[in-house]
């Protein structure tokens, strides 16, 4: 059995596994960061007990790192993983997500009649990375990069549901949801919302799955209150979740 590598660094020594260890150490600590950032922003004293880095080496490497658009700093000034990733990402072609969500939101849209979004979460807000519109009649039109707040809405409540203790405290602050609310949407594995995000307007979201089982985005579909009514998932949760299974599990077989 292998036993980790270990990376010293002014007197702090950090347990990296062996698929993690390159042996370029200054390259080993930016990956740990950029893991670290992977489940949202961090201050600097997170980082500092997350990575094991002696405080000025995460600093300077987060700092360093932002200089190449890698990491960034949101509001608050935590730091976040950086635009210059999901750039890097699409050259590549490697966003899977991307490549998965299409035809699945399409098929959602078709079925319930409603458009279809799939969010990631960045930072404080949501984005809309994927859409697939009603093609006729009155539809809440959702443009792909649209920027939505984290405190209201349903794929909201299914982006912070599955965090951890510390950030889904946080992200409850002045939210239109509850805790309780969300303790629900763990339970029955889908969200619902009225007029929350926006007046007249209801949604029903299910989450997204990585192969590791980590909640990585919300599947969602949108639309007039008077198509949807005030508990629309009695109608469509079924078919939201069915479709975040799709997606989850293409993830799983790419």
């Amino acid at each position: 059995m292998k036993t980790p590598h270990t990376l010293t660094d002014d007197q702090q020594v950090v347990e990296v596994e062996p698929n993690i260890s390159s042996g370029v150490g200054v390259l080993d600590k930016a990956a740990l960061i950029l893991s670290c950032l992977e489940a949202g922003p961090v201050t600097l004293g997170q980082l500092v007990k997350a990575t094991g880095l002696a405080r000025p080496t995460a600093h300077r490497l987060a700092v360093a790192l932002s200089h190449h658009r890698m990491v960034a700093r949101d509001v608050q000034g935590r730091f976040m993983l950086g635009p210059r990733l999901m750039e890097l990402a699409n050259a590549a072609g490697a966003d899977h997500l991307l490549a998965v969500s299409g035809a699945v939101l399409n098929q959602l849209c078709h079925v319930t009649g409603e458009s279809a979004q799939v969010y990631r979460r960045q930072g404080n807000w949501r984005v809309c990375v994927a859409s697939a519109e009603r093609p006729v009649g009155l539809h809440d039109s959702i443009p792909i990069g649209t920027q939505l707040s984290m405190k209201a809405g349903s794929a909201a409540q299914v982006l912070l549901a599955w965090e951890d203790q510390n950030r889904l405290v946080e992200g409850l602050q002045d939210a239109y949801f509850s805790a309780a609310m969300l303790a629900s949407v763990r339970r029955l594995g889908w969200a619902q919302s009225a007029g929350e995000r926006e007046r007249g307007t209801a949604s029903v979201s299910a989450p997204v799955r990585s192969p590791s089982g980590k909640v990585i985005a919300a599947v969602s579909i949108s639309g007039p209150i008077e198509r949807l009514g005030m508990q629309p998932g009695r109608k469509y949760a079924e078919v939201v979740v069915d479709a975040a299974h799709k997606i989850s599990q293409a993830l799983r077989n790419v």
